[in-house]
């Protein structure tokens, strides 16, 4: 990637995109610093930690925006920021659409579950009719203020109506002015090809990868072949901390020391080179040098 390149030219090209899930600074910091141009900031994964709760519509707009703008302030990455159902109607997607856009994404997912959502790999979801559905897409394509902030058009109608109603869905929300397309959830590998046979040149199309769920786990060479241009894995990163975190507070616990646990942990200095301790600490001491030296030159009194 270019450092001019947007996110809609990226798409257009090869290799996929693949976008790991984040939800908060730190996550996006060491995503980057693993060589990720694209992240995606889950709204499960948000819910996950910041509430320790699960992914059925707790999380708020704002939540998620000033999760949003933190990020952004932390790294350059193209932002794809799950915008879940756009927090009410069409009315509440313009506004969500405006303060995403002003905090910082570079595309924002909308989908067509009804109100309370609920994670895509759950079972019970319930949808908006699909004329509702397209009139929020106009409305998110009307309200931002530069085209190349994307909407991403979600459907989760292959658990509610059935694959075929899935992709039509899909289809129909092209034709609203989507700038991507996302069928969450198929339950094969066939399915997933299917989705970019139907489909295929309308829009990019987007996978989701989430481990343990409804969807078989490819990877991205697989789903390129298939056709698809982007690939999120939006809670892994939240699955692995867990595991991990279980088994860290377990051995401090059952050791009543980190040490037994040391050889799969920073230290204190590994730990503040990752988030540039040493970068922050000079600045500031390059400002407090050149105020000084600028007060001296002008015999400013102390």
């Amino acid at each position: 990637m270019t450092e001019s390149e947007s996110l809609r030219s990226r798409l257009t090209r090869k290799p996929i995109v693949v976008a790991p899930g984040v939800y908060d600074p730190f996550t996006a910091l060491v995503a980057t610093q693993a060589g990720f141009t694209t992240l995606y900031l889950s709204g499960a994964a948000i819910a996950y930690t910041r509430l320790g709760r699960p992914d059925i519509g707790l999380v708020s707009m704002t939540e998620v925006m000033e999760t949003l703008a933190l990020i952004r302030d932390r790294v350059p990455a193209h932002l794809v920021v799950d915008g879940d159902t756009g927090y009410g109607n069409a009315l509440n997607v313009v506004r969500t659409i405006r303060e995403f856009e002003r905090a910082g994404a570079n595309a924002i997912q909308l989908e067509d579950q009804d109100f309370p959502k609920r994670c895509g790999h759950l079972d019970g979801k319930t949808l908006i009719p699909a004329t509702e559905m397209c009139g929020k897409i106009r409305a998110a394509v009307d309200s931002r203020r530069s085209r190349e902030t994307l909407i991403v058009a979600r459907t989760d109608a292959v658990a509610v109506e059935g694959f075929e109603r899935a992709v039509e869905r899909a289809a129909q929300y092209c034709e609203a002015g989507a700038d991507m397309l996302f069928v969450e959830a198929p339950k094969s590998r066939d399915d997933l090809a299917r989705i970019t046979k139907t489909l295929a040149g309308k829009l990019p199309l987007m996978a989701n990868m989430v481990e343990g769920g409804k969807t078989p786990p490819l990877p991205s060479h697989e789903l390129e072949a298939l056709g698809f241009s982007l690939v999120i894995f939006p809670g892994g990163i939240v699955r692995a901390l867990g595991k991990m975190a279980g088994e860290y507070y377990g051995s401090l616990a059952a050791n009543g020391t980190t040490e037994p646990f040391r050889a799969r942990m920073l230290d204190f200095d590994g730990l503040n080179a990752v988030i540039g301790t040493p970068e922050m600490i000079a600045l500031g001491q390059r400002y407090e040098t050149t105020e000084q030296s600028s007060g001296r030159k002008t015999g400013t009194q102390r």
